[in-house]
């Protein structure tokens, strides 16, 4: 196994969960439900059936886009979403 690669993934997910919507859906449903295990294990199933769909499309998109072009229009993507949530902030 490839523990440098694996360590980075996992933190790189990790790092970037923290806080998010989905982690404050989870503590909240817990919080409502008095069920923390069942959440716990709805909320991972969901999480890795998102993560499967995304390691599918990257395997498949890196057997036809070089990995370059990959990266930088990974790049723009963020940059252009990082604008519009500047010009478009959340209401509520």
């Amino acid at each position: 196994m490839d523990w440098k690669l694996f360590g980075a993934v996992f933190g790189a997910v990790f790092l970037a969960e923290l806080g998010d919507k989905t982690q404050i859906a989870a503590l909240t449903l817990s919080a409502s439900t008095q069920r923390p295990y069942l959440v716990f294990l709805a909320a991972s199933m969901a999480l890795i059936a998102s993560t499967a769909l995304g390691a599918a499309a990257g395997s498949w998109l890196g057997t036809r886009v070089d990995p370059t072009w990959t990266q930088r229009g990974a790049g723009v993507l963020f940059v252009v979403l990082g604008v519009w949530m500047l010009w478009h902030p959340a209401q509520g």
